[in-house]
């Protein structure tokens, strides 16, 4: 694209079955569109496609119209105004629209002409849908309403949390930067007072925590499971995978990833000449260089980034300048947004929303490509007729966005011009990945745990949080006299408040990514074309058959991890 062309700025798709102007202010607004689908004829095959069709229509926009009210809250969770707008979604539509759905489910499933529809696609959506038909339960509709109202109160108590440093009131992400100071006085004052002040909220942390647990298991029981767990496994529709392929997970990272993982502590102790290494020792550069600062600003992050993707293929890049240019993007860290990042899907317009909480770090970097791989993923499927073909599994979404980080790596000269800065990037993300799968081991395990003994006390729980975090921690790192802060790290974890069970597919989608990269390494044209034919699916075939598509095995075996981590190991010595 030259200078003097036009970025292509899409629209929203025209809106024939539900109007151009509709406006949701109350359920109804849209009851009698969901009356009309539930009461229409299906005569043929054809009525039932165009059927689904409508209900994709009308899905869309209510999607979308939620995608917005939870944007805008955790933008700004300070404004009352827009907490109540997402309350209200929440407890005034979804729950009328969680029963309409399963009636149109059970429509779709006892129609003669389902069996019709061959297109790609259609009988994993099926196979969805009568998952969902077989889980639901009447009685569960409010207490989903009262656990969605609940999980959203983590995102505000820890979005006000502060700290003052230097006379400096300042966000924990921001305060977090100083943990990588040369002076180590500088980041034991940064990470005291940033312990401090989670510990402040950790007993409202803890009571937040135990409702939820209460209502997830309550949903479970009253759906006919033994706990939430085996409930959340249907839930998310995981056919691909058991809770004892997720315990072989947890085995294979102890055996062969841990050992990684301490040899990285004890060369930092070593190099750094400490005795005993200490928590706030783990982000600082071994070699005493000063902290890695790829851009300064949001606005800056943003334009390299897009460079970064230019490199890989420039329909990458101009996916994000369209999201540029529509405002589709809040990067910066501020007092009042809600911890973390996302990118979020807009059903409709099909061109999704980046939110984090940059400041000036490598790992606000690895954020960016990261959502930047997502909202690839949501440019190669906005185009597929039906919502359910658009929303793949996450097992799929978390490979776009974690492979992506690996993709762009050789790119990263972008940020940092100096050649002994970008190896210091290479080898710091590459050695987080060493780390990654350990934590998601951690938080995966303890969850199950969590939801197996669901009248733990929080005794219990904190016992075996440490039972579990030491299975996977380095046992280096000297954390004497803070005990207890050591006990209430999970609480940290934004998924095991807002979406519980959503994290062990970091862990396979990691090891998907470094088979994608790999692939890459080897032939850098057809590893991004496997890349890009595996996300332009979406949901249109099992888990497997995606991965498949981009060459790389679904596999998360004891010997799978090893050969992984060998060619991650390769390409650290490489590099170092």
């Amino acid at each position: 694209m030259t200078a003097n062309e036009t970025l292509p700025i899409p629209t929203r798709p025209a809106r024939p079955f539900i109007g151009e102007t509709i406006a949701l202010q109350s359920w109804d607004d849209v009851k009698p569109l969901y009356d009309d689908l539930l009461a229409r004829p299906l005569r043929d095959a054809e009525d039932l496609r165009q059927w689904l069709l409508d209900r994709s229509e009308l899905e869309s926009y209510l999607s979308e119209d939620f995608a917005w009210r939870y944007i805008r809250m955790t933008c700004d969770t300070a404004n009352e105004e827009l907490v109540n707008n997402l309350n209200f979604f929440i407890a005034e539509i979804q729950p009328p629209m969680t029963a309409y759905g399963n009636d149109l489910d059970l429509k779709a499933v006892n129609s003669p002409f389902l069996s019709q529809l061959t297109d790609e696609g259609y009988d994993v959506m099926v196979r969805g849908m009568k998952k969902a038909i077989e889980i639901f339960r009447e009685e569960n509709i409010p207490l989903q309403t009262e656990l969605q109202t609940e999980e959203r109160k983590y995102g505000a108590i820890v979005g006000a949390m502060t700290v003052t440093i230097d006379g400096n009131e300042m966000t924990l992400p921001a305060a977090s930067d100083r943990l990588q100071s040369t002076d180590r006085a500088v980041r034991e004052d940064a990470w005291r007072k940033i312990w401090e002040r989670r510990y402040q909220d950790h007993e409202v942390l803890d009571q937040l925590f135990d409702r939820l647990r209460t209502l997830r298991h309550q949903i479970a029981i009253n759906a006919g499971f033994a706990n939430f767990r085996d409930y959340s496994f249907a839930a998310l529709g995981r056919f691909d995978y058991t809770p004892q392929d997720c315990f072989n997970f947890h085995e294979s990272v102890a055996e062969s990833v841990v050992p990684l993982l301490n040899d990285l502590a004890s060369e930092r102790k070593e190099k750094l000449s400490v005795d005993p290494l200490r928590p706030w020792d783990a982000k600082v550069d071994v070699e005493g260089r000063p902290p890695l600062k790829p851009f300064a600003t949001g606005d800056e992050l943003l334009e390299k980034a897009i460079t970064c993707f230019d490199r890989l293929d420039r329909e990458l890049g101009d996916d994000l300048r369209i999201m540029r240019a529509m405002g589709h993007l809040d990067l910066e860290s501020r007092k009042g947004k809600a911890p973390g990042g996302y990118n979020y899907p807009l059903e409709e317009i099909g061109v999704p929303f980046i939110f984090m909480n940059a400041t000036s770090s490598l790992r606000d970097l690895v954020t960016m490509v990261h959502e930047g791989g997502h909202a690839v993923h949501s440019f190669l499927t906005r185009d597929l007729p039906l919502k359910a073909f658009r929303n793949p599994p996450m097992e799929v979404a978390e490979l776009a966005s974690m492979s992506m980080e690996l993709l762009s790596m050789d790119h990263w000269d972008v940020f940092f011009e100096n050649p002994d800065e970008l190896r210091r990037a290479k080898l710091q993300h590459l050695e987080s990945i060493i780390e990654t799968l350990p934590w998601v081991a951690t938080i995966d395990k303890f969850q199950h745990w969590i939801y197996e003994n669901p009248t733990h006390t929080d005794a219990e729980r904190r016992e075996n949080w440490l039972r579990i975090y030491n299975q996977f921690a380095d046992t280096i790192t000297n954390w004497d006299g803070f005990a207890f802060y050591q006990e209430y790290i999970w609480q940290r974890q934004l998924h095991l408040y807002e979406v519980p069970f959503y994290y062990i597919e970091y862990g396979i989608a990691q090891l998907g990514a470094i088979g994608v990269w790999r692939n890459y390494r080897q032939d850098p044209k057809a590893g991004l074309a496997g890349y890009k034919k595996a996300l332009s699916l979406g949901y249109k075939a099992p888990i497997r058959e995606i991965y498949a598509a981009a060459n790389v095995p679904f596999d998360f075996s004891r010997d799978h991890i090893q050969e992984l981590m060998r060619f991650v190991g390769d390409e650290i010595k490489k590099i170092g």
